[in-house]
């Protein structure tokens, strides 16, 4: 029977896993922690339910949605609270709405964005100017920042794009590709000759809402959180197959497939030199820094070439208030900041707004965004000096002046991928060159897509993978 190791426990293990259980296919995952379940990281702290990693996902990307049904959790999907539903801004010292019809960053009404404090007129009149911009004749890859600047306008690139995309992927808009992060978007400049065209034309083709089907907003999370998703998988996977604490040094051939070496040890933890547990195929969901390690010897080209992508470090500070000392309106779902504007926070949500079932009647959760792409150095002050700044920012920006009940700090170091302009192009390279060893899978947030929906389907199309192969 074929065997397959699966390195790292993340959501794209948790997704492969499930499949390949689906089809009888014999597995182990090994992860390096106490606890499997990477990124999506949700704990009960004194009635408040707090998410280290992200909260939500969007329903879009289908797979994600296809996961929780495999593991029966549909029942557990959760809406956000759309009567609270808005973004903003801040800007020039205060917050502005997002105009209503702003689809990330194209217009596609006419009013709200004429009526809008956040962009001024010249800025109005140079994005809606974008209708009329002809396309761009090459197809070579370019920047964000070049991207929205060459068609919709400098001040829609600070004040919109960077924030709600560059923000989203942590990430320099002056170097991010946008043929990685966004090719929809360049699709649509291709197809229509203009973004506006093409969103409006996509609008139009939006089947409306199907009341027998389960109602889904924009973002969508569990009752429980998102670890509620990985701790359901594994629970379906079997606890038997997972080996948390054990950390894999080296992947290397063997002449019937592969041997995993634990600093030193196999991967039963026997001194190496004894007989070791071989694997037919092995799928790779640790970020590309630590898969370059892991391969190095197998393939040092292959190594290189993953060692070259840039990564960001972010770090998330969940905040509970009593209700009663917040004095003021907090609009929306919260808050983003343009890097434009030089605070010390990116966004802010407002957790238990946005969210049901995430803190007692009685008290307020937000959760602040720190790092990954402007004052990254942040990350690593301790706890009390991070919880510090942004009681500070939140002071300044929203105008929140009250003591919390408590804090809670996450850190992602080096936790995003940058996919940087040529992205495509490298990532063709390191597929050549993987090529080489059949049997090896590199999946999750490093290749093809940093969101949840992005790293299910990566183990999704592994599972599938491994399956057709004899």
């Amino acid at each position: 029977m074929k065997r397959v190791a699966i390195i790292g426990s993340g959501v794209s293990a948790c997704a492969c896993g499930v499949v390949l259980k689906e089809k009888g296919i014999d597995f182990t995952i090994f992860e390096k922690e106490t606890l499997p379940g990477g990124k999506l990281l949700t704990e009960e702290l004194d009635g408040f339910l707090v998410e280290g990693g992200p909260d939500s996902f969007l329903p879009e990307k289908y797979w994600t949605v296809d996961l929780i049904k495999k593991v029966g959790l549909e029942d557990e999907l959760l809406c956000t609270n759309d009567e609270f539903k808005g973004t903003y801004i801040y800007s020039g010292g205060q917050l502005h709405r997002l105009p209503e019809g702003v689809m990330l960053m194209v217009p596609t009404m006419i009013m709200p964005l004429l009526k809008s404090s956040l962009i001024s007129w010249p800025g109005k009149i140079r994005m809606g100017f974008e209708f009329f911009l002809p396309p761009k004749k090459d197809v070579t890859d370019e920047s964000l920042a070049q991207f929205v600047t060459r068609r919709l306008g400098k001040e829609c690139l600070e004040k919109i794009a960077e924030p709600l995309v560059a923000g989203i992927h942590t990430s320099n808009p002056d170097n991010m590709s946008i043929l990685a992060i966004f090719p929809r978007f360049v699709d649509m400049e291709r197809k229509h000759g203009s973004l506006i065209k093409g969103m409006l034309a996509a609008l139009k083709k939006v089947p409306p809402p199907d009341p027998s089907k389960k109602k889904m907003t924009y973002f969508m999370s569990l009752k429980r959180g998102m670890q509620q998703l990985t701790d359901t998988c594994i629970a379906l996977i079997g606890k038997e197959r997972i080996r948390t604490g054990t950390q894999i040094s080296r992947v290397l051939k063997a002449p019937n497939g592969y041997r995993l070496l634990l600093n030193g040890r196999n991967g039963r933890g026997e001194l190496f030199g004894k007989p070791e547990e071989l694997f037919d195929e092995v799928v790779l969901t640790t970020p590309a820094y630590v898969t370059s390690e892991l391969v190095r010897d197998m393939d040092p080209e292959l190594s290189k070439r993953l060692l070259a992508m840039d990564w960001s470090s972010t770090a998330t500070v969940s905040i509970a208030y009593k209700k009663a000392d917040i004095k003021v309106k907090l609009p929306g779902f919260g808050f983003i900041v343009p890097k434009v504007e030089d605070r010390r926070i990116n966004a802010t949500s407002w957790s238990s707004i946005k969210w049901s079932f995430r803190a007692p009647d009685d008290h307020l959760l937000l959760r602040s965004f720190v790092g990954g792409g402007h004052h990254e150095e942040l990350v690593l002050e301790d706890d009390a000096k991070l919880v510090s700044i942004v009681l500070d920012e939140l002071r300044h920006i929203a105008d929140i002046d009250a003591k919390p009940v408590f804090s809670k700090v996450y850190r992602w170091v080096k936790g995003m991928p940058k996919y940087t302009v040529g992205h495509l192009e490298r990532l063709a390279r390191i597929d050549e060159l993987k090529a080489r060893h059949a049997g090896i899978h590199l999946i999750g947030c490093s290749y093809r897509g940093i969101g949840i929906g992005d790293c299910v389907k990566s183990g999704f199309d592994a599972a599938n993978e491994i399956a057709a192969r004899p």
